[in-house]
């Protein structure tokens, strides 16, 4: 955790909501999510943001859970003006979360940069490796690649009715520290909540992910034709028993903050297959020619950029 929290000092641990000074500019916040428009995890987020700055929302015109990074290249996407909230420019998209945010950048904002990209509230926990499949996260990684800071909100509640009323202190102050003290370039945050209960929320952490992942089967049913069909169920497992994750920090009640990034080089594995890969020379004896500018290995705790 704590080469996490090197990143970012301020949000090493958050124990209470504090105020933030307001900025001196009004900010400009982008808003999406994967729940569709008209869920209620965006409703409360929409409230939330248009106390701290002015919101433009681009948003699914339907659920996109668990469309991960999908983006649309074989139709029409379609993007409509949605009166949905109140004094809010607001709109709907067919296409994917990480299409809502790339026509927010290229076609809604057109030259205005926003200060921040956050989404969600989602509906459903977005820990560890549901990370990969999350659209909630896609709308956050795509903002990243474009280089905005971005934040991606989830409550870690399944139900219907899931009760979202004690995010918004939350939401509302771990987004001023994102405005105040800045997100690393290339890093967008999964932010966790746990869902409400009795006891109120014990503090915010910065976390690593957890190594934990769904542990699947295929449900086999037929249809009224008899034709045979498949359902994905599975349960959660946690194989992870250190005391720096997301899930153990949601497990305690604390909000889990992990810095996630779009970078999925893994430096430890290219550090091994440099000292273990016999890769010159070329096969059939030919010279492998000299690596390039930005080849070399890097140096534990160097970024990956440039290399080939």
């Amino acid at each position: 955790m704590d080469g996490v929290a090197y990143l970012c000092p301020a949000f090493r641990f958050l124990n209470h909501p504090i105020p933030v000074s307001a900025a001196p500019h009004k900010p400009l916040i982008l808003i999406s999510n994967d729940d569709g428009i008209t869920a209620p995890g965006i409703a409360t987020l929409v409230r939330v943001m248009r106390r701290i700055g002015e919101v433009v929302v681009v948003a699914p015109n339907s659920p996109q859970s668990g469309m991960g990074h999908a983006i649309t290249i074989g139709h029409p996407l379609r993007l409509d003006a949605s009166r949905i909230f109140e004094g809010v420019e607001a709109y709907e998209c067919s296409g994917t979360p990480a299409d809502c945010v790339k026509l927010a950048k290229h076609h809604v904002l057109k030259d205005r940069r926003p200060d921040l990209v956050v989404s969600g509230i989602n509906h459903g926990s977005n820990s560890a490796v549901n990370v990969l499949y999350s659209g909630t996260m896609s709308a956050a990684i795509e903002a990243a690649v474009e280089g905005l800071p971005a934040i991606g909100f989830s409550l870690c509640d399944y139900g219907h009715n899931a009760d979202f009323s004690h995010t918004e202190e939350w939401v509302e102050h771990l987004t001023r520290q994102a405005l105040e003290h800045g997100i690393p370039k290339g890093t967008a945050l999964n932010i966790n909540i746990p869902k409400k209960s009795a006891e109120p929320i014990a503090g915010a952490r910065l976390c690593r992910q957890a190594r934990a992942k769904w542990q699947e089967e295929f449900d086999l049913r037929h249809d009224p034709h008899n034709r045979p069909y498949y359902w994905l169920i599975g349960s959660f497992v946690n194989e992870d028993h250190g005391q720096d994750t997301d899930e153990y920090a949601l497990a305690s009640n604390y909000i889990s903050i992990v810095p996630c990034q779009f970078d999925l080089t893994a430096l430890y594995g290219l550090r091994e297959m440099n000292a273990s890969w016999q890769l010159s020379p070329t096969p059939g004896g030919q010279q492998a020619p000299a690596p390039g500018p930005g080849s070399a290995e890097p140096t534990p705790g160097e970024s990956a950029e440039g290399l080939g």
